[in-house]
């Protein structure tokens, strides 16, 4: 190959390097969330027992995820994208070869000294061919991928985040029915040793038997609360087992309890979080969007751009036998540029119409912008009053398990009625559903600020 191939060689490599070097450098591969998924997941999931705090569920469900890795693949998967469009502008290379064999015919010319005859011999071409081409429309596009695989890592982010709300609102709510089981029990234990020593009194004669089938109806009752709460332990360990992405045999023990989950140093760490509106997903969302708007426009735009295509063509021909005329030069370069004139105004109304919708993401984000502060306060002050409505029920149920237990006490000597320990019962139950109520409303307060400040 010649100098001509060598010098069109190098100018290939400069259009290469220039394209490479106007991609954006920001966008890693791998980050924090795409390194929890993108391996095959290696977890063991024999059956057995699994001891685990809130954070090794949240990232044993992580890693076990198959959403998370699916959306991790397309993450992956829009980076080869990009990478095809970007290739579609840099240099193409391509090698043939030709075998032409005539079978010995022979070209007969006539002139006016005469006919002779032209032998076609055997011909061998080898041919190579580069090629490249340009517009502004491409390199917009290559830039606009860019920001999709942004989109979907935050996409991918934002998944991750609600499985961690979710495993923890899930674990949580498991502590707390796991300590309302106790409570129940131990009542259990204190009214059915009430209800023996009632019927002997009414055995012995000294009390009737209406006071006895009371205490009965009470037992009954209590039994019935400790099913249900059976069944919503089961139904709790299976929300969490499916998080987690372990068997139904699979057993789970939790390590942590509501105390340390619920403390009242997490609570403030909570509200004195510092807020950055660029760590909220959301806000993250609205910024690619407007920029992908704009490049959409700059899109539309490119429409009235040139293109600029480069193609250089080398042929070698060889023959096979005397005779041949070699009617191909071995170097062609070929330089194009074409440019759109006219469209009946279809590209001029294509950027009025981008420029419109990028206006309208600019006010979108702007309203965003300014609703997420206010946001912030709610779900501030919605923290604030889960944690007190939480302390009070808190106080609340241990007041009503004394008054029980008192009341029980004095019910065994014959100083409270069958009415008051009957209603310091109903009080203990109502107090226990309101507890719960009163753990999960303060669990899904915190989870919905860490979510909003993008809180691991």
């Amino acid at each position: 190959m010649n100098k001509p191939f060598f010098s069109v060689t190098r100018c290939f490599i400069v259009v290469l390097a220039a394209v490479v070097l106007m991609m954006p450098s920001t966008v890693k591969a791998d980050d924090h969330v795409m390194a929890a998924t993108t391996n095959t997941n290696n977890q063991t999931k024999q059956v057995g027992t699994l001891n685990l705090s809130l954070k090794e569920a949240q990232d044993y469900a992580v890693e076990g995820n198959r959403t998370l890795r699916n959306a991790s693949l397309a993450v992956q998967e829009a980076y080869a994208q990009r990478w095809q469009t970007i290739a579609a502008m840099l240099p193409s290379l391509d090698a043939g070869y030709a075998y032409t064999d005539y079978l010995g015919y022979s070209a007969e010319m006539s002139t006016a000294m005469g006919a002779f005859k032209i032998n076609m011999p055997n011909v061998g071409a080898f041919t190579l061919t580069a090629a490249v081409g340009l517009n502004g429309q491409g390199i917009v596009g290559a830039l606009m991928q860019s920001l999709a695989i942004d989109m979907k890592k935050i996409a991918l982010e934002q998944s991750e985040t609600e499985l961690r709300a979710s495993v923890r609102t899930s674990y949580v709510s498991l502590l707390v029915l796991q300590d309302i089981a106790q409570l129940l029990d131990s009542s259990l234990v204190n009214i059915e040793t009430l209800a023996d020593m009632t019927q002997q009194t009414v055995d012995a004669g000294a009390a009737e038997q209406t006071t006895a089938d009371q205490i009965k109806v009470r037992i009954n009752t209590l039994r019935t609360n400790i099913q249900n709460n059976k069944y919503s332990i089961e139904l709790a360990t299976n929300s969490l087992r499916v998080l987690l992405a372990v068997p139904a045999e699979m057993q789970i023990n939790l390590t942590e309890n509501i105390e340390q989950l619920l403390s009242a140093e997490a609570v403030m760490e909570q509200l004195a979080a510092n807020y950055n509106i660029n760590n909220n997903l959301n806000y993250q969302l609205l910024v690619k969007n407007t920029e992908l708007a704009r490049q959409n426009l700059h899109m539309a735009g490119w429409a009235y751009g040139p293109t600029v295509s480069l193609a250089y063509n080398y042929s070698n021909q060889t023959y096979y036998g005397e005779g041949g005329m070699r009617m191909t030069p071995p170097n062609v370069v070929q330089v194009n540029v074409s440019l759109p004139l006219w469209s009946s105004g279809k590209r001029a109304a294509g950027v009025v119409e981008k420029k419109i919708a990028y206006e309208e993401a600019k006010n979108t984000l702007a309203e965003t912008t300014d609703n997420l502060g206010i946001q912030y306060q709610q779900l501030r002050f919605s923290l604030q009053n889960a944690y007190e409505t939480y302390m009070n029920e808190k106080e609340n149920i241990a007041v009503t398990r004394r008054v029980f237990a008192s009341t029980t006490n004095k019910f065994r000597w014959g100083t409270a009625s069958n009415l008051e320990l009957t209603n310091a019962s109903n009080d203990l139950i109502s107090a226990e559903s309101t507890y719960v109520q009163a753990v999960l409303s303060l669990v899904n307060a915190q989870v919905e600020l860490d979510k909003f400040l993008n809180n691991k």
